[in-house]
């Protein structure tokens, strides 16, 4: 009974349709697919973890967030099939030397009919790289000539290599051959802004309505805030013909567990990642029905330390800590994804890393207790139980089970008992930034498909998604280095000498590499995951 009143409760709070009174238990979900099925209107049901902590391109950084905006905004570029394709560009000129990136818009329109523009997308990137936005994804940018500079306060906008040649003709300079650079286009903070529109009211990306312009296959058509999102499809998008779904109903829900009864139940369409978390419990029957989809991806889970704390500070505990992690026994028993355990930074999904680099052995023990005994020497203390260790994460039964397996592990194998600490996403993504935590969870999801996505956010302890307090002199010179090195083969040794120093003095502790877990009806097709994590609604359609 008290699951069933938590379910009404959470249908009720969804309102799918976006309506601004509440809906009934009988409410919205049912009527959509009522009216999907009969009335013609093509609408998908889907729910996310949260409320989306930031709906602005260049100032999103997390994947719910990012989930939404890649389906109601268009980059010059897009992935389609795990492939880059064109998109908001319909043509692109590369320079022979690689530096000089000329894209030719196409006849495009924003969601209120203006024409997409070359200033548009300079408007946007520029605002990612002004120091006082502080965009935390403004080294994404850095690509670009003069960018790094004038992020950091040292340039100046002049300098930058983003040149509106005329209203539909963009050039783009690079600091460096960079082999990727299309992909980057594709990622959220090369998203175009309509400039009048936020030049005119700095708040615009507060809330649906008039000043939510975008110019991807959906709009943003109503949002009530912790409850619901509703996207609806966008008819002056250039592509809107082969838009099938009409409407998009986003609920958000915290729990896994009832997002898997939700699924169940029909009342909505499609359970994973990007959008929520397959629960760990309903695992092994989706398997057993033959309904779960499992499909590799580029990403890692691991736990951040702050290096800035006094405990976190010392190099051998975080080593102590991180040995000591039973990674295959967490995946046997708690995740069940078919994950691999993370003996390294980067993916072995990830060309030029597929194989074990061997910077440590999952669940090394006894390497694990002399990295403490040295630690403890260090810190002036004589035993395990004189630390006081804080694990973070936010809200979710997944972490919470993570978290408590790994906190008994570390109990047993070396007597360190720890406290768990949850909070809200937003909140919690608060800690990470403010440095206000010991040990945290995190997911890093390739941005695009390059080592170097994993290994850029520790260049500096400044850069906005570090979120450790350290840095290190000689990787962050290998990466520099990786930045201007044109053989391949050099470049990725030069990025895997880097990552050797990141696993030597451990500001992080690799846990697994993801694997991409979803369910979703037999009506509702072409909703594939790339190996990126991406899920583009532009392709999917709902046939009952």
């Amino acid at each position: 009974m008290l699951m069933l009143l938590a379910l009404t409760l959470v249908l009720a709070a969804c309102n799918f349709g976006g309506e601004e009174e509440p809906a009934s238990e009988e409410g919205s979900t049912e009527g959509t697919t009522e009216e999907t099925t009969e009335g013609g209107t093509k609408e998908l049901n889907l729910v996310v973890t949260s409320e989306p902590p930031s709906m602005h391109p260049q100032l999103a950084t997390d994947s719910t967030s990012s989930a939404v905006l890649k389906q109601i905004y268009e980059g010059l570029t897009s992935y389609k099939d795990g492939e880059v394709v064109n998109a908001a560009a319909e043509k692109v000129d590369v320079s022979e030397d690689g530096l000089t990136y000329t894209f030719t818009l196409r006849d495009a329109k924003w969601s209120n009919g203006d024409a997409v523009t070359a200033e548009d997308f300079a408007y946007a990137w520029t605002f990612a790289l002004t120091p006082e936005n502080a965009s935390e994804y403004a080294s994404i940018l850095y690509p670009i000539k003069g960018a790094q500079a004038f992020n950091l306060g040292e340039g100046t906008v002049e300098d930058l290599g983003i040149k509106v040649v005329d209203e539909k003709t963009l050039e783009v300079t690079l600091e460096n051959p960079t082999p990727y650079f299309l992909e980057l286009t594709a990622f959220k903070t090369y998203f175009p802004v309509h400039k009048a529109t936020a030049e005119a009211n700095e708040t615009w990306y507060a809330e649906a309505g008039e000043t939510y312009i975008t110019n991807g296959p959906f709009t943003l058509s109503d949002w009530q805030h912790s409850g619901s999102m509703t996207l609806e499809k966008n008819a002056n998008y250039w592509d809107a013909d082969n838009v099938a779904i009409d409407k998009v109903n986003i609920g958000m829900v915290e729990s896994e567990t009832t997002a898997a009864t939700m699924f169940d139940a029909g009342e909505i369409d499609f359970l994973g990642a990007p959008f929520q978390t397959v629960a760990l419990d309903v695992i092994d029957r989706y398997k057993e029905e033959g309904i779960l989809n499992i499909s590799d991806y580029s990403a890692i889970y691991m736990y951040k330390f702050n290096t800035t704390d006094e405990i976190m500070g010392n190099a051998n505990i975080r080593k102590a800590l991180t040995l000591a992690i039973d990674r295959q026994g967490l995946i046997d028993n708690i995740t069940k994804g078919e994950q691999s355990p993370a003996l390294g930074m980067v993916p072995t999904a990830v060309k030029g890393f597929e194989e074990d680099a061997g910077y440590m052995k999952d669940n090394d023990v006894e390497e694990a207790k002399k990295a403490l005994e040295l630690g403890l020497q260090e810190l002036g203390l004589s035993d395990p139980s004189e630390l006081e260790i804080k694990l973070s994460f936010n809200t979710s039964e997944a972490h919470a089970a993570i978290a408590q397996f790994i906190q008994e592990g570390w109990r047993t194998s070396l007597g360190i008992e720890v406290t768990l600490d949850n909070s809200e996403w937003q909140v919690y993504l608060d800690k990470l930034t403010n440095l206000d935590y010991q040990v945290g969870r995190l997911g890093w999801i390739a941005d695009y498909n390059d080592a170097y996505t994993f290994l850029e956010q520790y260049d500096s302890a400044d850069n906005g998604n570090n979120d450790t307090g350290w840095e290190n002199a000689d990787y962050t010179a290998l990466l520099k280095q990786s930045n201007t090195e044109t053989d391949p083969e050099k470049r990725i040794e030069l990025l895997k000498q880097a990552e050797a120093i990141l696993m030597t003095e451990y500001p992080v502790a690799p846990i697994y590499y993801y694997t991409n877990l979803s369910v979703k009806k037999d009506y509702v097709e072409n909703m594939e995951l790339d190996q990126l994590g991406n899920v583009y609604l532009k392709y999917v359609d709902i046939n009952k």
